[in-house]
């Protein structure tokens, strides 16, 4: 009864559910396994951790001929062990593809030396698949990574999944049983650094000037993604629209979400279960009420778009309520024409 009370109150003030009770009873035949290599299993643990869908997150060791190594012995070099994470994930919530743009977004594929501050064969970056299916993916996301000239020469291997060996306790979750010492390392280390200055400076959408907004946008899209403000339901553009296509950002042209993934909620606003990447929307805790919810902003451009609500339909029992006024709509048949071709294949079936 304690346990139903509990749940009960979170559900009432509108904060996310855990991952693993979102949507309800897992499937088992959907949930499914991967392991990465990125320098620092601290860090590549905590940002696989932030993403719907994702189960669980274990840092450990893979790749070497050492049985149950120590840190100690991973750290030696002499082990051939890789600090790696296993990513355990819900197939229906968030696909392997989607695991490795993450991935692909988190390192610096360059560098066989290491990554960042941690230098050293077993910081090396590598990709773990467990099938065919896997290697197929890891290699095409890789292909298109290089054909992107974003850098000069991916290093990265894709190998074949070996034993996984989980590191010892005090290294499981440690950004967030340490987050001092964690921030503090994370931010020496320069990971962060190479990361805004690789995807976030070199991104082909991004935020223009306040003055270019205020001529740009509406003074009802001004309000509503500059500050925080909410449209009347009902009366946007988006809340009935049912045609095929993607939602991008009215600022920044990033795509949001996709029409495959709108429901009508019966709230009067465009209701969607996921955004279209897992990494295109940023949750916050927004308290501007009398209780705590779940505001929902664009990454790029941090616009504010709405809130996130543990009330929506399967797959993943979420309700992203979003303003129309954040939104601007790309019809399926003019995908291409304005620069979102790689998402016609959602609409092929």
């Amino acid at each position: 009864m304690k346990t139903i009370i509990i749940i009960l109150a979170i559900l009432c003030m509108g904060v996310v559910l855990p991952d693993a009770w979102a949507g309800g009873t897992m499937n088992p035949e959907k949930i499914s396994q991967a392991a990465f290599a990125g320098g620092c299993f601290w860090c590549i643990e905590s940002d696989f951790r932030k993403h719907p869908g994702v189960v669980d997150v274990v840092s450990g060791y893979t790749g070497g001929t050492v049985a149950s190594p120590s840190y100690h012995e991973v750290t030696s070099g002499r082990t051939g062990h890789l600090e790696a994470v296993q990513v355990t994930f819900d197939t229906s919530l968030i696909s392997y593809r989607e695991l490795l743009d993450i991935f692909w977004r988190h390192i610096d594929p360059t560098d066989p030396g290491g990554q960042f501050a941690d230098r050293g064969s077993q910081y090396q970056t590598a990709i773990f698949y467990h099938d065919d299916v896997q290697k197929q993916e890891a290699e095409s996301s890789r292909d298109e990574l290089e054909q992107s000239k974003r850098f000069k020469k991916v290093v990265t291997r894709i190998l074949p999944a070996s034993e996984f060996y989980p590191a010892e306790d005090y290294h499981q979750k440690y950004a967030e049983k340490n987050p001092f010492h964690y921030q503090n390392y994370r931010f020496h280390s320069g990971r962060d650094t190479f990361l805004e200055n690789v995807w976030q400076k070199n991104d082909a959408f991004v935020k223009p000037s306040d003055s270019d907004l205020q001529k740009q946008l509406t003074p009802i899209q001004y309000q509503v993604t500059q500050q925080e403000g909410t449209e009347p339901p009902f009366e946007n553009e988006f809340w009935n629209n049912k045609q095929a296509g993607i939602y991008v950002d009215v600022v920044s042209g990033e795509p949001l979400f996709s029409s495959k993934d709108k429901f009508d909620s019966g709230t009067g606003w465009p209701s969607f279960t996921r955004p279209l990447k897992p990494d295109q929307v940023v949750d916050r805790t927004d308290r501007n009420l009398f209780s705590a919810r779940t505001e929902v902003r664009s990454k790029t451009a941090d616009s504010h778009l709405g809130h996130v609500f543990p009330d929506g339909p399967a797959p993943t029992g979420l309700r992203y309520c979003i303003n129309s006024a954040a939104l601007r709509f790309i019809p399926r048949e003019k995908l291409t024409e304005n620069g979102y071709g790689e998402y016609q294949a959602l609409f092929s079936e």
